[in-house]
């Protein structure tokens, strides 16, 4: 065999074995890949429909998007989508804008997808701001409670979805938290195994039971307190998987204010 043959010979093995050292690198990063983002492959997941926040007992308890002091007068009963938005214009932003994302988070504040920060701005989780007011001392709760508003029967608290199965299992995977300079507490609704650090409550159905377990924070008498709402799809909960992409929610936050033994102030 000439040598110009042989370096020909051995530039197509050079060749096939280059092609089979590209083949195989390719599919260890596909192979890497899949095990990064197994989480979830779409970064689209759940938009909210509605959300509202009602005082659901009394005129002891309101809230407001502003600070307005000891003026109660200037609290309302109702959190609506505009008001929300209105606060969320500030970042740019609105509720129809909100793609939530499934994030994590281990102290209720800080949000990471698998790997990296998420963002509120993006609307990767929802996050706004709040001040509730009381008339005297008490602990404010959630309650799912049905509640008489000017004379019309309202729901209590409630997360809800129009899509269907598998959807549907949007509302298994949300969690929401509510922060006050002192307090932290954790909503997580049809709760299931703890996935993160974070102690979280559920509420039943049917008639309420307050107590320490499910209490989200303390407000003294004619003192304003800023509340952090935090709303998110945790990427860590076994529901929390590509069958719910697409879905919407729905969410109304009931509130009541109870004395320091469970008792609802009417």
């Amino acid at each position: 065999m000439s040598f110009k043959a042989y370096i020909k010979k051995n530039k197509k093995k050079l060749r096939k074995r280059r092609h089979l050292i590209v083949f195989l690198s390719v599919l260890a990063i596909l192979g890497m890949s899949t095990a990064t983002f197994a989480w979830f492959t779409v970064n689209t997941f759940a938009g909210i429909d509605n959300f509202e926040l009602k005082i659901s007992m009394g005129e002891d308890l309101r809230v407001s998007m502003e600070n307005h002091g000891s003026d109660i007068k200037q609290y309302v009963k109702i959190i609506t989508n505009p008001m929300i938005d209105s606060y969320l214009r500030k970042d740019g932003t609105k509720l129809d804008d909100i793609t939530l994302n499934p994030v994590t988070t281990n102290n209720g504040s800080t949000f990471t997808f698998k790997n990296g920060s998420a963002s509120k701005k993006n609307g990767d989780y929802l996050e706004f701001e709040c001040y509730f007011i009381a008339t005297r001392e008490m602990w404010v709760h959630l309650s799912t409670e049905a509640f008489e508003d000017n004379g019309r029967r309202v729901t209590g608290t409630r997360v809800t979805t129009a899509s269907p199965d598998p959807q549907s299992d949007v509302v298994k995977a949300m969690r929401m938290d509510f922060q006050t300079a002192s307090d932290l507490a954790t909503y997580e609704p049809n709760k299931g195994t703890p996935v993160t650090r974070l102690t979280t409550f559920d509420l039943p159905s049917g008639t309420m039971n307050y107590s320490n377990s499910n209490r989200l924070f303390h407000l003294d008498k004619l003192t304003p307190t800023k509340t952090t709402i935090r709303l998110w799809l945790e990427g860590e909960d076994p529901e929390c998987d590509n069958d719910i992409q697409g879905a919407d929610l729905k969410i109304q936050l009931a509130f009541v204010g109870c004395d320091e033994n469970g008792t609802p102030i009417a």
